[in-house]
């Protein structure tokens, strides 16, 4: 089987521990003007990748442009990776009973919450995982809703050639301005489809720009409106849009985050180890953004990332 190349990483964030540096964060990182300019590029922005679950704005609009006929605070969770929160369960049964479904019509597979404390308490309750507590349950009642919607079959929903899922992809060519360059199976059975990181950021930028009254800009403003249910409690996305009103944020795992400014300005980045601990894609993106001219001070403190050793704090990790 040949194997795909990969982007062009460059070192972008360094581990400091005690004045000595430990390890670097290799990655990929692109910055929009307000204009649409490519104001700041690290390694190969224009190589295919994964954007993962920072696709779901693009999903959502899909959704919308179907005819779900979903309320902001279930658009917002249509467009996120929620924490399995109670409140975010009950968002996702009450989209699945308003298109007459039930949790037994998602194809996700059954998770644990994200949020850890929520895992915990399910844990001691005796409490097993289930699909609406897995982080797309949003997005497959989003999808679902579209099908019943215009009278599309639902048991082959997640089926690349179904539907919904070809308005998908046209949503995203549309948005980023590219076609896809490969579609794979993304963590939770949905099709994934490959674009540039440049393409990704293009296509946040593009929804930021879309008419009022469009799929696209009713996504964004009901993530905006609702940051909670694009993340949650403690999370990235939710934080940078709370700390930075009118900004939209979305994550995809492997080390994907793509953040608009709300002067115009878009960046992306895509870490090669995965960023696990959610730190060093934050700071990359916010550098990008600031790149280009956005105003990031109001979240300074996210690039603040610190390295830890006997409960103190020893070092801290820096932009290259």
């Amino acid at each position: 089987m040949p194997r795909n190349p990969q982007p062009q990483y460059v070192p972008l964030i360094e581990v400091v521990r005690s004045g000595f540096g430990e390890g670097v964060h290799f990655g990929t990182a692109v910055g929009l003007s307000s204009k649409g300019e490519i104001g700041y590029a690290r390694g190969d922005a224009h190589a295919p990748m994964l954007p993962r679950s920072s696709a779901k704005p693009f999903q959502a609009a899909a959704a919308l442009r179907a005819g779900a006929g979903l309320e902001p605070p279930q658009t917002a969770i249509a467009a996120g990776s929620h924490s399995g929160e109670p409140h975010h369960v009950k968002t996702v049964v009450g989209m699945l009973a308003e298109a007459g479904l039930d949790a037994d019509a998602l194809h996700c597979p059954a998770d644990w919450p994200l949020d850890r404390s929520e895992h915990d308490r399910l844990l001691r309750a005796g409490g097993t995982p289930t699909r609406l507590l897995m982080n797309c349950s949003g997005k497959h009642a989003a999808m679902l809703a579209a099908c019943i919607a215009r009278e599309w079959s639902i048991g082959d929903y997640l089926e690349p050639g179904h539907p919904v899922q070809e308005l998908v992809r046209q949503v995203i060519e549309e948005m980023c301005g590219e076609s896809v360059a490969h579609t794979t199976v993304d963590g939770c059975g949905a099709p994934q489809p490959a674009v540039s990181l440049a393409g990704l950021a293009r296509g946040l930028q593009a929804m930021a720009r879309a008419p009022e009254s469009s799929a696209e800009s009713r996504v964004l403003e009901a993530m905006r409106e609702f940051p909670e249910n694009v993340a949650g409690e403690g999370r990235i996305d939710t934080l940078l849009m709370r700390r930075l009103p009118g900004a939209v944020a979305k994550m995809g795992a492997e080390g994907v985050l793509a953040v608009a400014a709300p002067t115009g300005e878009v960046a992306a980045v895509k870490m090669s180890d995965g960023d696990p601990l959610f730190r060093a894609r934050t700071i990359a993106v916010l550098d990008a953004l600031e790149a280009v001219g956005a105003d990031v001070d109001a979240v300074g403190e996210l690039r603040a990332s610190e390295v830890r050793g006997g409960g103190e704090t020893v070092g801290r990790l820096r932009s290259i």
